[in-house]
């Protein structure tokens, strides 16, 4: 089965495409191409709807990639009558827009907050409404307060995000770039994803992100745990108040201008 074309990792503002049926497995549905951003490096999977030619939609519980890393499966939501869908059928793939775009908020504010802590990171993980980066850090003298005031600051100066490309072989003269142990491109791979934010942060990821920083709208670091000897974890939130104001299509309008 060919792979899946990412059109989340081209443009993450485009909420919708047409696309084929390519099978239709128990597990989920393959098409040729999507939006759905499948769950992968600590962020969730998109969820959202498929529309068929007669009109007939098919909800969308998540996505995620098949075993062998190329196909993509959108998974029905459960306890809803599917409409008969084949290998060969045109069909409308959306996200919800509004999920996706909270996730890319967090997202990018996990590469600031990173950015404010240098040292080796151990995992995360991306939810719409909250966000968690781990550390290898033995000691912490990490405080809440000062991390939050810090981390909006960063937020307020609305640095725009970039996104590169360069090869194995550049990496490989650049090993500082990858900040997460343990984290490696897919094999055979020709050319890694960078996303940059100029004078901040520089990193390989394949997450979808905002275009600008100030998107993100205020935070707080809402937790500092201690999880082992060497680990801390540091949570984020958005602020409620500000969120609020944040939900809306401004994202897609702000990067088409």
């Amino acid at each position: 089965m060919p792979p899946t074309r990412k059109r989340f990792d081209e443009d993450a503002y485009l909420d919708r495409c047409s696309a084929t049926v390519l099978a239709v497995l128990p597990e989920g549905i393959v098409l040729d191409e999507t939006v759905c951003y499948a769950r992968s490096g600590g962020q969730a999977g998109d969820t959202g709807t498929l529309t068929l030619a007669d009109g007939s939609t098919i909800a969308l519980a998540e996505t995620l990639y098949a075993a062998d890393r190329s196909a993509i499966l959108h998974v029905p939501a459960p306890d809803q009558a599917l409409p008969a869908l084949a290998p060969g059928d045109r069909v409308t793939v959306a996200i919800d827009w509004a999920r996706r775009h909270r996730l890319m908020r967090l997202h990018t504010c996990l590469h600031l907050l990173g950015s404010l802590i240098p040292v080796p990171v151990t995992g995360c993980n991306i939810n719409p409404d909250t966000a968690r980066i781990d550390f290898d850090l033995p000691e912490s003298t990490l405080d809440k307060a000062d991390l939050t005031e810090r981390l909006n600051a960063l937020i307020a100066a609305d640095t725009p995000v970039r996104i590169d490309r360069i090869t194995p072989e550049q990496l490989a003269a650049e090993p500082d770039l990858v900040r997460t142990i343990g984290a490696a491109p897919p094999a055979g791979t020709s050319q890694i994803r960078i996303i940059e934010i100029p004078g901040i942060d520089r990193q390989p990821c394949g997450g979808t992100h905002v275009a600008a920083v100030g998107e993100i709208g205020p935070v707080v670091v809402s937790k500092i745990e201690k999880k082992s000897r060497t680990n801390r974890r540091v949570v984020v939130n958005f602020a409620e108040a500000a969120d609020q104001a944040m939900i809306s299509d401004a994202g897609p309008a702000r990067a088409a201008a």
